[in-house]
């Protein structure tokens, strides 16, 4: 049986523990460098937002009918001779198969990949039952000979070295294996496979889609197990997750084209299998394959019906949110999931596998939107993990002391603000100020793993305090904007707002900045505090007041992204929609604003500039979909840009995820460092204050930094002198 930790004490052990496997990381490190090159080639001259769209708005139709698409299932199928089953529970599920096998008289059962038959522990089941059990996918194979869960929905094994495997199979079958030649590793497996395929009485799969007008099972796979699996055997039971019910064959080919592009970057599966009723077979006395389908609900119907959940169920299994992830990348499938791995598993797992192995891996999400990104169901994955963590404090009825303390905070503005006005002062004695760092006090505090970044201090001047002095009047602005400026700049890093001031004189845009904003609101929503988080959504949005303005400005990509998608979500039916509307439509980067709104002139520049690196913060390139207009910034503003390996991955920052995971998050942040470093540039730059925090707290720890700015900063400086603001 799989074990999850039930708390972050242990879970921590555990990631360490991955941590400490520089093969695993190298593996998946390589795979997601592959995948993504490979994934964008399979999509090449497809419209891919819009099948995205159209499958999910396919599957939520088809969600909203699953006792009805059953019912026309089994009516189809049974017509055909095939005996069609309904389990509510893992446990119904397990019997129903046992109970077939039993009947039938098999002794040995031979299994294709299947995740729904390891959703409900159904081996485990079947060997407590006296079966022969034998996985024949070479994935699944060899986790089931080493007791071990799948650690990727798609490739079960690849937290495997050939070496491990080598040494695996030369222990079962006595065999004396070269453990570098993989060929021979494969044939051997195929040799011992072979009898378990002609030996078998039973075939037991899954299926990728269920077509309810024809009573038709699909199957895609990569391996011809698949096939032997449900054609040699007499008696062939396919566990099916309801969900997987489709309406025609039409929604049925959606998937089976969509489905191996996203997986693995193939254009095609090796094999696509439809199974429909009884077929032949001649070693069954009438000549007919014995056939079951036993659908699984195990909460399913249910979840259907949540209209927050119900878009978990149209995932398609692809695992491409964990080829994505970087946090997947670092510690794989068995430390990030329990059954179901991933960005989906942290939600499913809850449902599924219930609370205690959902407690402490629930917590493991850097909301680098990365996953959203690529779901080919446009599920809102990020957001849902949120909402299971909030559930599971619910459940617990006991929130973590950070939760308590950023709910009393926010919710005051005047006293979250001043308690920040008073530790800028208490740290005084504490602060390098050659490097604006913090020299001892949180590192007594802090445990060891924290130390991978210097802890930046807070400004003496919050840019609030600075406003009043700054204060312009212009009088025929080209733009007026108001001035949305975050906790981290306003308190952290004014330079980043003074820089933009001195650009927004320059190019006669008139700045106000409302002196009643306050904190954005997503750390909140980020550890679930959704009533914070709403409150003071509320103050800002009254604040801004967005209808007099043309845009509303901010210097953080991930206030930005919070402010235009998360907002609308979370105050809808709270406040008057046309003040969302408002606020949806003006919110903009300070890049975009640039580039696209003043569409400034490299003229006005200083050219010769210095060689720089750029890191996309993930609510910038993923959150607000902005990708050209920072990397067109830095050749305009006299700099030159230089392109650096996986620029779009999380730099570990995620807010209070550092804090919470800081071994992770070192990892993350180290390996871009390192990509940034080999490139042998001058400055590196980011449109994210937090970014900024991250990756110049790394930098500073290194023997030979490279300097880390906020994009404002960069293009300030290059203005001529005759552009500059008196």
């Amino acid at each position: 049986m799989i074990e999850t930790p039930h708390d972050l004490s242990a879970y921590h052990v555990q990631i360490q523990q991955a941590l400490n496997n520089p093969f695993l990381r190298t593996a998946l490190g390589n795979f997601a460098s592959a995948y993504k090159i490979s994934r964008q080639k399979a999509f090449e001259g497809m419209d891919l937002q819009r099948k995205r769209a159209e499958l999910a708005s396919a599957k939520d139709e088809a969600l909203k009918h699953l006792p009805e698409l059953f019912e026309r299932f089994r009516q189809q199928a049974q017509a055909k001779g095939t005996h069609v089953h309904l389990a509510h529970t893992a446990a119904d599920a397990c019997r129903i198969v046992s109970d077939i096998a039993r009947e039938n008289a098999v002794r040995h059962i031979i299994k294709s990949k299947s995740m729904t038959a390891e959703e409900i522990h159904l081996n485990d089941r079947l060997e407590a039952d006296g079966f022969l059990v034998t996985e024949t996918d070479l994935g699944e194979w060899i986790i089931q000979l080493r007791h071990e869960g799948p650690s990727h929905m798609v490739m079960p094994a690849i937290h495997l070295s050939r070496q491990q495997v080598g040494t695996l199979f030369r222990q079962v079958t006595g065999q004396p294996l070269d453990l570098e030649d993989i060929g021979r590793m494969v044939k051997v497996a195929r040799s011992e496979l072979r009898e378990a395929f002609l030996t078998a009485g039973m075939g037991i799969s899954g299926a990728n889609v269920a077509v309810a007008e024809t009573g038709t099972i699909g199957m895609l796979t990569n391996e011809g197990n698949g096939r032997l699996t449900t054609t040699l055997p007499g008696v062939h039971v396919a566990v099916v997750g309801i969900e997987k019910l489709v309406p025609d064959i039409d929604t049925a080919l959606r998937i089976v084209e969509i489905l191996p592009k996203n997986a693995t970057g193939q254009l095609i599966t090796s094999y696509v299998t439809w199974i429909t009723g009884q077929t032949t077979c001649s070693t069954n006395p009438d000549g007919k394959k014995i056939h079951h389908v036993v659908f699984l609900d195990n909460g399913r119907l249910r979840l259907a019906q949540d209209p927050v959940f119900s878009q978990a169920l149209r995932c398609i299994r692809c695992g491409a949110c964990a080829n994505v992830c970087p946090v997947y990348s670092k510690v794989g499938g068995h430390t990030l999931g329990h059954v179901y791995i991933g960005a989906i598993g942290l939600i499913l797992t809850y449902f599924y596998h219930g609370t205690d192995n959902t407690r402490a891996i629930v917590r493991n999400c850097l909301n680098c939107q990365a996953c959203k990104s690529v779901c080919p169901v446009n599920i809102d994955l990020p957001y849902l993990i949120k909402q299971v963590y909030r559930r599971v404090l619910d459940d617990d009825r006991e929130k973590p002391i950070k939760n308590r303390l950023v709910s009393t905070f926010m919710k005051n503005r005047t006293l979250f603000h001043s308690a920040l006005r008073a530790a800028a002062a208490a740290q005084k004695p504490l602060v390098d100020a050659s490097k604006g760092v913090i020299r001892h006090l949180p590192y007594a505090l802090l445990k060891p793993e924290h130390h991978f970044r210097a802890i930046p201090a807070l400004a003496d001047t919050p840019f609030r305090n600075m406003w009043p002095s700054l204060r312009y009047r212009l009088k025929n602005p080209t733009h007026r904007v108001v001035l949305f400026v975050g906790c981290a700049v306003d308190f952290v890093s004014p330079e980043q707002a003074l820089a933009l001031v001195k650009l927004a004189i320059a190019f006669n845009v008139q700045i106000d900045f409302p002196q009643r904003q306050t904190c954005c609101g997503l750390p909140a929503a980020m550890m679930a505090e959704e009533e914070t988080a709403v409150d003071v959504g509320i103050q800002n949005l009254e604040a801004l007041d967005a209808e007099r303005y043309d845009y509303v400005l901010t210097l953080c990509a991930s206030c930005a992204s919070h402010l235009k998608e998360g907002y609308p979500r979370m105050l809808r039916g709270k406040v008057a929609p046309v003040r969302l509307e408002e606020l949806h439509r003006k919110i903009i980067d300070f890049s975009s604003f640039m580039v696209d709104v003043l569409a400034i002139d490299s003229d006005v520049f200083e050219k010769d500039g210095k060689r720089t690196a750029y890191h996309a913060p993930c609510h910038l390139c993923r959150g607000l979909g902005v990708t050209e207009a920072p990397r067109k910034l830095i050749d305009l503003s006299g700099n030159t840009y230089v392109p650096c390996p996986e620029e779009d991955v999380c730099c570990g920052f995620g807010g209070s995820y550092s804090i919470e995971f800081p071994e992770i998050s070192a990892a993350i942040l180290n390996q871009k460092l390192d990509h940034v470093q080999q490139a042998g540039v001058d400055v590196l730059v980011t449109d994210c204050p937090g970014c900024v925090m991250q990756l110049r707290g790394g930098m500073l720890k290194r023997d030979e930094p490279v300097p880390v700015r906020h994009i404002a900063e960069i293009v300030a400086e290059r203005l001529k002198l005759s552009q500059k603001p008196s």
